[in-house]
């Protein structure tokens, strides 16, 4: 029971957002309910809350409009869409979406997704010290921390570092990718080969996805000193993730 964390649920079916909120009331989590966009806002204004629960399809302002109007302050979101299609997936997560889940869905899917992003974040804001007593977790065996370029990714945290010290946020798909690249570095990788080491349990949906996976963690690598060229496109080979790995114990 997480009685400390609040979920907002934007959709404008009545019956769906008293679904999704008594279920997740049953499983220890505040909620409250938004059945537009602007009432979304209106309520984060005045109320900070841990995930987003979002909508795609709402009259007026659609929940893919109103996620690109989210502040870089705002908490994680997760679309839920009765349009499944690995293209409206791929816009949702490229938009900035933290996961995207088909309607009609199991609750209990649902809750294990919202489980995953509020790991996620949790481990983000350990690394950058904002952890508070409630995320305290007993201790783990000790994961190893891959350097390069200036660069760290911590594989047991999730989280790569840049050379300034700033932890870049990470998908699942992203964090897969990128520790594939890393533990196999200076050579060149097939598209399938990465396919292979950096599918998880959704692997049907990262086949589908992982273009898209590779330029969005292109694009953050770039953000940091020596990230421009980190991932090379071989023509008609793969790809060659060019630093120097050298691995510490975290």
């Amino acid at each position: 029971m997480d009685l400390d964390t609040s979920i907002l649920i934007v959709d404008d079916d009545d019956g769906i957002r008293g679904l999704i909120s008594d279920f997740l009331q049953k499983h220890g989590y505040r909620t409250d309910t938004a059945a537009d966009a602007p009432t979304m806002r209106a309520m984060l204004a005045q109320q900070r809350y841990d995930l987003i629960v979002l909508d795609v399809m709402m009259p007026r302002e659609d929940g893919l409009t109103a996620l690109r109007q989210l502040g870089p302050d705002a908490p994680p979101v997760i679309m839920l869409s009765a349009v499944g299609s690995d293209i409206d997936r791929i816009v949702g997560l490229e938009m900035g979406a933290d996961d995207y889940l088909a309607k009609p869905c199991n609750p209990r899917e649902l809750l294990a997704r919202i489980r995953t992003v509020l790991r996620r974040e949790a481990r983000a804001g350990s690394a950058t010290g904002q952890t508070t007593a409630s995320e305290a977790a007993p201790a783990e065996p000790a994961q190893p921390v891959l350097h390069f370029a200036g660069w760290q990714l911590d594989i047991g945290m999730r989280l790569l570092i840049d050379p300034a010290g700033q932890a870049i946020t990470l998908t699942d798909g992203e964090f897969r990718l990128m520790r594939a690249f890393a533990e196999h570095p200076r050579r060149v990788l097939t598209r399938d080969q990465l396919l292979d080491w950096s599918r998880g349990e959704d692997s049907d949906q990262f086949d589908r996805a992982i273009d898209v996976q590779l330029s969005r963690l292109r694009r953050k690598l770039s953000m940091g000193e020596g990230g421009q060229d980190v991932i090379r496109t071989i023509r008609n080979e793969g790809y060659l993730f060019q630093p120097v790995v050298t691995q510490r114990a975290g």
